[in-house]
């Protein structure tokens, strides 16, 4: 590829140089579908991203440099996007839903990478990106490792190929809590006694779809097959996925904002209450009208935006809100209000990701008791299910909530949906609510 050409000789040109610290190479590329380049390459990890909202940019991560794994070292990710650099490095990871539970092998806790290798697409620009750090020059052993696990790294570099077709099957499916567990638990959480001073949790399931002939070479899940199809029912959503070995994958379109920070400004939102859609304009609007006027979805909503402010207020200088509006996807309707601030100085990512993860639309409120019995009574482990994913860095950072999505491992598709449980709350009618927000990906598995 001419690209990897040009790119080594700008790492030639290094040696000859006294730069040291961080370092992000650059040239301009022609790649037509980002999951098809991904797809075809044989680096780990292995990160997509692409922002909600017009701008919509994209990335593509390979390879490692550097990475955490523990939650409080997110504070060390922060000082190192403070480098004096034109450049700052960019950071791709995620939270568990609950980290302080050991969470998934592979994924873990907390798992932040900065990439050796960058696809990034702005606009009509896409950019080929070779990331590195360098020793000071005086120590010229290392500084030449760098270089040399550098160019490794371009070697490997596989050219864009066709997404491998995504095959429908029958899938065998169990889920986790079962009905009958599920109505047991919404029923101690509406309980008049727990309501009174844990107004709202948010129960999940975890829906597992298994075939006997997964394995099979010719109908095992491609996840950035699946990611792309996915993406494309869902265009008002974050797309993203995690693959940090060839073993098991974690991928997501959520319509959910965690937050965006700009410099020291930053947006958030309240997104909670939930209403199917018709695919007719008429009922649809009608529906929209049920969902604004409902006094159950309007509370749950009122709790997730006023412990979101109550959150932010120890940071900030100045707090915004709007009324709740509708916001509409394929298959779903739902109650989101937008929440901007201004930031007080030196308030850093870590700050924010404390603060405001989990947040009560997949947690509840108040937060530690609703953990406290998430913990205590969920019935299999949530994961990066509802977890914080996203990018850091020092210019810009933003996270996802980690809904509407699913984990690809051992031949089975683990999907996953959440409902908020407030007093009203009624089994039948949450349990069909999970069924409406894994409709849209089911119906592209079969």
């Amino acid at each position: 590829m001419l690209a990897q050409t040009h790119i080594k000789q700008q790492l030639d040109a290094l040696r000859h140089s006294t730069v040291s610290g961080f370092v992000r190479l650059r040239v301009a590329v022609e790649v037509h579908s980002f999951l098809g380049w991904l797809a075809a390459q044989t680096l780990y990890p292995r990160i997509y991203w692409q922002a909600r909202g017009p701008a919509r940019p994209e990335y593509v991560a390979l390879g490692r440099i550097h990475e955490l794994t523990r939650p409080q070292d997110i504070q060390r990710v922060c000082d190192n996007t403070g480098v004096d650099s034109e450049d700052s490095p960019r950071y791709y990871g995620g939270l568990a839903f609950d980290p302080t539970q050991p969470g998934w092998p592979d994924f873990g806790p907390c798992r932040f990478v900065l990439p050796r290798i960058e696809l990034v697409r702005r606009g009509e620009c896409v950019s080929l990106c070779l990331n590195l750090w360098l020793p000071k020059r005086e120590r010229a052993t290392e500084f030449e490792a760098e270089l040399l696990a550098a160019e490794s790294a371009l070697d490997l570099l596989q050219p864009e190929a066709p997404l491998p077709p995504l095959h429908k099957q029958d899938w065998q499916r169990e889920d986790c809590p079962s009905h009958a567990q599920w109505q047991q638990l919404v029923a101690q959480v509406t309980a008049p006694e727990f309501q009174a001073h844990t107004p709202k949790v948010v129960l999940s399931r975890e829906s597992r779809l298994g075939a006997d002939d997964a394995q099979d070479d010719q109908t095992a899940i491609s996840p950035w097959s699946l990611l792309a199809q996915w993406a494309q029912h869902a265009q008002e959503c974050f797309h993203f996925g995690f693959q940090f070995s060839p073993q098991q994958s974690f991928i997501s379109c959520s319509p959910e904002r965690l937050y965006r920070r700009e410099g020291r400004h930053l947006q958030t939102e309240a997104l909670a209450g939930t209403i199917r859609r018709a695919g007719d304009d008429a009922i649809d609007q009608a529906l929209a009208a049920e969902l604004l006027a409902d006094s159950k979805n309007r509370l749950e909503n009122r709790l997730v935006h006023a412990d979101i402010l109550s959150r932010l207020a120890p940071l900030a200088t100045r707090t915004s809100l709007t009324e709740p509006r509708i916001l509409k996807l394929r298959l779903l309707q739902h109650l989101k209000c937008d929440i901007e601030a201004d930031l007080k100085p030196g308030v850093c990512d870590w700050q924010l990701l404390d603060a405001l993860h989990p947040t009560p639309a997949v947690g509840g409120a108040p937060r530690e008791s609703a953990l406290a019995f998430i913990r205590e009574h969920e019935p299999y482990d949530r994961g990066w299910y509802a977890g914080a994913c996203g990018m850091l860095s020092r210019e810009t950072s933003e996270f996802s909530v980690a809904i509407r999505s699913a984990l690809i491992q051992d031949g089975a598709i683990r999907l996953f949906a959440g409902a908020g449980i407030v007093a009203g709350s009624e089994p039948a009618a949450e349990w069909a609510e999970l069924d409406n927000k894994i409709a849209n990906v089911l119906s592209l598995l079969g």
